[in-house]
């Protein structure tokens, strides 16, 4: 068989297993034991897969690259669903380009528009705060270009997606805020158009409401994700008598803190607080602050992956979700001594 032939879908019929599983293989995908990937490696190489990836997507119409189109390239978050992206698409054969939306519509347009013209195989995609309306996001689909959504996403562009699970990382603050005796529990959240901000506001209210708390719609402060979002409401939160806080985001928890010591308001004997992302100041910062995990690098292979499946089994473009599970790693910010 001569090399320049050579597709994914060849070396599945060559071995007899699908070509979603071959892609997996060739990304070390930990979805595949390491006797499946032994044979697929030796297998691509011996028909000479590798060498021939660039000369396979230019017939195809695409340049062998991959587009990322994300908020902020600076968020730790991001950065780290980067790192696992690259762990995927790599040794798969494509390289990543990055575009970066500071939260801007427009910009996020304008990186579409611009991987379209680099005539990329797909586009992984977080939505920007300002974005509203999909139209760009379906004429992408309608020429046939792969996308998958991650973190930030909407139902209304059909695909698959790769999310947190927002509504349980919510859920799991909130009860241990409350099992640490708090009862008035303000949220600093974010858009709430954002699925991300929409669910973890959802897992605040039902932890509420499941340990007989009524939720009270003064104590919920929306677009405060900020650092100075956070400081700003402090004022306010502090007026409505609340003694925890959930932040939808570290930043805002930080900048709440920080505005709470300049108070001299006590965290957490006061006030506790909680966040959300687990960035890297939260474990260093004083007190330590309790946030919830989101897993990104996990996020980031699972998007690679169900992209690189798109591209190489068109079949393979349903409209599936994927939840990544979170975990509340907690810290001094939210715990009181009972003695």
């Amino acid at each position: 068989m001569k090399s320049h032939n050579i597709t994914i879908s060849d070396i599945a019929k060559e071995l007899g297993i699908t070509p979603s599983t071959v892609s997996r293989a060739l990304s070390d995908s930990p979805r595949v034991n390491d006797k499946t990937k032994k044979k697929v490696q030796e297998t691509a190489q011996k028909m000479g897969y590798h060498q021939n990836v660039m000369a396979s997507m230019l017939r195809k119409g695409s340049s062998g690259s991959i587009g990322i189109i994300i908020p902020r390239i600076n968020r730790h978050f991001f950065s780290n669903a980067i790192s696992g992206i690259e762990r995927i698409v790599n040794p798969a054969g494509y390289n990543l380009l990055i575009y970066q939306t500071e939260e801007l519509y427009q910009k996020e347009v304008e990186g579409i528009q611009a991987f379209m013209k680099n005539r990329v195989a797909g586009i992984i995609l977080s939505i920007a705060a300002e974005t509203t309306h999909f139209e760009h996001l379906n004429n992408l689909q309608n020429k046939g270009i792969a996308l998958v959504q991650f973190d930030r996403v909407t139902d209304l562009v059909h695909g698959p997606k790769v999310i947190n699970d927002n509504f349980n990382g919510a859920y799991l603050a909130v009860k241990h805020l409350i099992q640490t005796g708090h009862k008035r529990i303000a949220h600093l959240t974010g858009a709430p158009h954002l699925n991300v901000y929409r669910e973890r506001l959802r897992g605040y209210m039902q932890a509420l409401t499941d340990h007989g708390i009524q939720p009270d719609q003064a104590l919920v402060f929306d677009n405060s994700i900020t650092r100075d979002g956070g400081a700003a409401n402090i004022g306010k939160i502090m007026s409505l008598n609340a003694d925890a806080i959930f932040c939808a985001g570290d930043y805002a928890a930080l900048g709440a803190i920080q505005e709470l010591k300049n108070l001299n308001i006590a965290v957490p004997e006061q006030v506790a607080v909680v966040g959300y992302a687990n960035e890297p100041f939260s474990e260093i910062m004083t007190p330590s602050l309790t946030s919830v995990e989101q897993n990104a690098f996990e996020m980031g292979t699972r998007a690679a992956q169900a992209l690189i499946d798109m591209i190489e089994n068109k079949d393979n473009a349903h409209d599936h979700t994927d939840i990544i599970p979170v975990r509340l790693i907690v810290r001094q910010s939210s715990l009181v001594s009972t003695y």
